[in-house]
């Protein structure tokens, strides 16, 4: 096992990783901004090194500012929890390159998952379903109407380096073709400098659902079940549940050991997520996510697991601590996701916490880097806690997640936590009767 590791992030990513290294032993760094000098991961792990000005650039994106943070403190291995570089083939080389072990999977796996039309070809060879569409990049607009007349409108036209919702349009006819194909090139030249785009067949009434894939790197690998994540907003998930409400016993084995055998085939080690539309019983690859992902506090519930024990583990070398057999659900756990951000039209709230009290009691979590009198700043993502609940079942779950909500405060800034108390009033929350486009339809009536 190491023994210190470096965490290239911050918030409550960073502090749920120093947590499991305390656990297990290990001496944890945590790099920081000038802007976040006084953050709660700063004050909890073992040392700290400042790593630049608030800009994400100069700072928690910067290769060699991380590199030279490892080199001074000694750290044998670094951990990059969610976003920022977490999926940055051209990080994971530089840092092998210094001798320095990357806690994740490797470079050419990353590559190839980052590449969306690259990822569905792989998954497609690995016998993993996908959904209909063209076969590679789409070059031209004639392409675009061509494809667009043998899959069948409607069809959703998205950038090939696209993430977090940018980069797709949807043509629900032949004729909104023109409009959304140079739509989608231009929105992915802008984001990402790429422009090129491929087309999927557009599902209307689809749920969001992921697995939960583990690899050793060395051909073995488990899958830990699926959350549901169809509630979102502009394509960003804000209420993930597992296991997911529609998903039977068999649906759940047959999928699972589809994305557990593909990882296994190319030797996947880490945590990474496999991601589907999910619609009339049948799945539809869309992505796979070479990292921890923010809602994995769900699958740790229901199965009793430490993902991140058991990264740090295959990165050290060391097997996993439990095989397919071992993992057994147990009831029903939900996570929503507290954004410092004011309702209706979720603008960020950066300012200064006046007070924070955290819900507590029998099967909740709160994953949250707050404190009294913490300043959020304004340069980065404005997730500032998530609330987990775990429950015998799902209406106990809804419960306890009801009542957890009534205890969190968070004074001085505006949140997110009256949506969630709204959404539980919804019939459609409670029963689990909804699809990713349902939020999107609510909020427009109700906010």
């Amino acid at each position: 096992m190491f023994d210190k590791i470096l965490i290239a992030n911050r918030g409550e990513i960073a502090l749920r990783v120093v947590r499991a290294c305390r656990e297990m032993g290990v001496k944890s760094v945590a790099v920081h901004s000038t802007a976040d000098a006084d953050a709660m991961h700063v004050r909890m792990a073992d040392e700290a090194v400042c790593i630049g000005p608030p800009s994400s650039t100069q700072s928690y994106l910067s290769f060699p500012a991380i590199i030279s943070a490892c080199e001074i403190t000694g750290a044998q291995a670094i951990h990059p929890g969610y976003g920022f570089l977490s999926e940055n083939a051209a990080f994971v080389q530089a840092v092998q390159d210094h001798d320095i072990t990357f806690i994740g999977p490797t470079a050419e796996h990353i590559r190839v998952m980052g590449d969306k039309i690259t990822a569905k070809d792989t998954m497609k060879d690995l016998g993993v379903p996908c959904v209909p569409g063209s076969d590679g990049g789409v070059p031209t607009l004639d392409d675009a109407k061509r494809i667009g007349e043998e899959i069948g409108y409607p069809v959703i036209i998205k950038a090939t380096a696209g993430g977090g919702g940018r980069g797709m349009k949807v043509a629900q006819t032949a004729a909104d073709m023109e409009k959304a194909f140079h739509s989608a090139r231009a929105e992915g030249k802008a984001a990402f400098g790429n422009d090129e785009v491929y087309i999927e067949k557009y599902l209307t009434t689809p749920r969001h659902i992921e697995i939960q894939v583990f690899g050793d790197g060395k051909g073995n690998a488990v899958h830990l079940g699926e959350r549901d994540c169809s509630l979102q907003r502009r394509h960003q998930k804000v209420f993930e549940e597992a296991p997911g409400p529609c998903i039977t016993p068999e649906l759940r084995a047959r999928i699972g050991k589809v994305c557990a055998d593909a990882v296994a085939k190319i030797n996947y080690i880490g945590a990474g997520t496999i991601e589907f539309l999910f619609e009339n019983d049948e799945f539809y690859f869309i992505e796979m996510n070479t990292r921890l992902q923010v809602e994995h506090p769900v699958t740790e519930g229901i199965f009793g697991v430490d993902l991140v024990r058991e990264q740090l583990r295959v990165a050290a070398g060391m097997p996993m601590s439990f095989s397919q057999d071992d993992l057994e659900i147990n009831g029903h756990a939900i996570e929503v996701r507290i954004n410092a951000e004011k309702l209706p039209n979720f603008a960020p709230c950066p300012g200064t916490i006046t007070q924070y009290h955290a819900p507590g009691g029998l099967g909740v979590r709160m994953d949250s880097a707050l404190y009294d009198g913490y300043r959020i700043p304004p340069y980065y993502d404005s997730l500032i806690g998530k609330l987990i609940v775990h429950g015998r079942d799902r209406p106990e779950a809804l419960a306890r997640l009801a009542r957890a909500l009534g205890e969190l405060i968070v004074d001085g800034v505006d949140t997110t936590i009256p949506l969630f108390h709204a959404l539980l009033a919804e019939e459609a929350v409670q029963t689990g009767d909804y699809n990713i486009h349902w939020l999107e339809h609510w909020l427009e009536q109700n906010l």
